[in-house]
């Protein structure tokens, strides 16, 4: 969805999973995105912040974290849990967003299934990744430029 709706604003986009060696040269910005576990980020988006951190500090980046079984992420802001936090400020990353996640009934895995049985369902809002996409392009096309003191 995010992928989409930067390329609706006529951006050039990479959709990879972060599980994939992805190597960061020659991109102007980043998104990384990651689904919350029992409050704690998917081990691969971790793993390409921690790998990438020189480059993602020198580069214009935004996190993301999908999760909420519920509609709370449309609701209001919901800040970052605190291990994606601690990721923000090493790479000094431009923002976050939390956005609804997606639980399929059939989810693979015994706690994963478990949940399903009372909690599948799909709590994306695409209007609200176009939304946050459309202020990543804002950014990125008007940065704020520093005033001289």
């Amino acid at each position: 969805m995010i992928g989409d709706a930067l390329r609706r604003h006529g951006c050039e986009v990479d959709v990879v999973p972060a599980s994939h060696g992805v190597s960061l040269d020659g991109y102007d910005a980043v998104i990384v995105g990651g689904a919350l576990y029992a409050g704690r980020w998917h081990r691969d988006a971790v793993r390409l912040v921690k790998g990438h951190r020189p480059q993602l500090h020198d580069t214009p980046v935004w996190l993301f974290s999908s999760g909420p079984l519920d509609s709370s992420a449309d609701s209001g802001e919901i800040p970052p849990v605190r291990q994606v936090r601690r990721l923000m400020d090493r790479i000094a990353a431009d923002g976050h967003q939390t956005f609804g996640g997606r639980l399929e009934f059939d989810a693979p895995g015994f706690m994963a299934h478990a949940m399903a049985r009372m909690l599948a369902g799909d709590w994306r809002d695409p209007g609200h990744v176009k939304r946050w996409t459309s202020r990543i392009v804002d950014q990125l096309r008007h940065p704020v430029q520093a005033q001289a003191s």
